[in-house]
């Protein structure tokens, strides 16, 4: 159990949230574990499969204070909110928006050409940082290839030919993610990307995380009054979070994989903190969700320079600011979407 920055954070597995009075009170079994009271929070992330009371549920709707489950690896399971209070008026813009093609292409251009700026911007942080520790011809090599691809992508003139490029901008850096692990060895090491179950200790950080910042981009969406689930490059179907996940893609090398090279290379993290399923899956321990948790949280508070504005930042509120600029698009305020191009 962990409360940071009004969101409360359940590692522990087996924890079972309810209601007395205004508190939670967490429990596992018999045994309570601890008590916060309500009206503090804005959010509570519960990693586990016990869950919550009806009573707890109900709520934290009536305050619309959001309780989302997530599986112990990170996964989302649901998301009990209250009310949607969302502007109408813009929804409907962006439900039409979403309907033309055309428009949609030149959003998820923009992200796409982002996404691959910002692996570039880590292949070449990773060159300045660790020159002697690297093959750097072969990171220079991919790294002007990535630049190519970040312009193709921008100037890109169908979906399917956006999403082949993409996926060989992905082929080109994660062919050199395992040489950016310079800690752990033996333990830690990329070979390919394996997502449900992930099968390996780097898949599991890469996983978690990816959904810790994927919460973060429905709730920033939901906030400015767009909705989440109506996006322009990810296919839309049924649960599925769309526009976030088209939106963090703009985040995933700059923050999350960052982060996850830094927690295997400063060694937050070690073999002990990951257990192996009897089908071959790896997932994190209680104590291993606990560190992590805390150093997201920790890397969330490092202040960045904003790119379009220009002004100091917190990491953590990248997204909530991409919303915001997303939200300002769409009712026509600013002329195209400026996505996050990490300096």
């Amino acid at each position: 159990m962990k409360k940071l920055l009004n969101t409360l954070y359940i590692t522990n597995e087996k924890a079972y949230l309810s209601l007395d009075g205004e508190n939670i009170v967490i429990s596992e079994g018999e045994k309570k574990l601890g008590r916060v009271p309500l009206h503090t929070l804005d959010s509570i992330l519960l990693f586990g499969y016990i869950g919550a009371s009806p009573a707890l549920m109900g709520k934290c709707a009536e305050l619309n204070k959001q309780l989302v489950l997530l599986k112990p690896s990170g996964r989302f399971l649901a998301k009990i909110t209250g009310k949607t209070y969302g502007n109408i008026l813009l929804r409907r813009q962006q439900y039409r928006l979403c309907d033309n093609e055309e428009e949609k292409l030149k959003i998820a251009a923009n992200i796409v050409s982002s996404k691959i700026h910002n692996s570039n911007s880590v292949v070449s942080r990773a060159i300045n940082d660790h020159a002697l520790r690297i093959n750097t011809d072969k990171f220079n090599h991919c790294s002007d290839i990535l630049k190519d691809a970040s312009l193709n992508a921008f100037n890109c003139k169908s979906s399917d030919s956006l999403r082949g490029i993409e996926g060989e901008a992905a082929s080109i850096y994660f062919s050199i993610f395992d040489e950016m692990i310079l800690q752990q060895k033996e333990d830690f090491f990329y070979k390919s990307r394996s997502r449900r179950p992930p099968m390996d200790n780097v898949n599991t950080l890469l996983s978690f995380t990816y959904s810790m910042m994927t919460s973060m981009y429905v709730s920033a969406l939901e906030s400015v009054g767009l909705d989440p689930y109506c996006g322009v490059y990810h296919t839309e179907r049924p649960g599925r979070c769309s526009l976030a996940l088209d939106m963090v893609e703009e985040l995933r090398s700059c923050f999350c994989d960052r982060f996850v090279l830094t927690v295997i290379n400063k060694k937050i993290v070690t073999y002990k903190d990951f257990k192996k399923q009897e089908n071959s899956s790896v997932l994190l321990t209680d104590d291993g969700r606990k560190k992590l948790v805390s150093a997201w949280q920790d890397r969330k508070r490092e202040i960045i320079t904003h790119p379009f504005f220009n002004e100091k930042i917190e990491w953590g509120m990248v997204p909530y600011v991409q919303a915001m600029l997303m939200a300002r698009f769409i009712r026509g305020d600013i002329e195209s979407y400026p996505p996050f191009f990490w300096k």
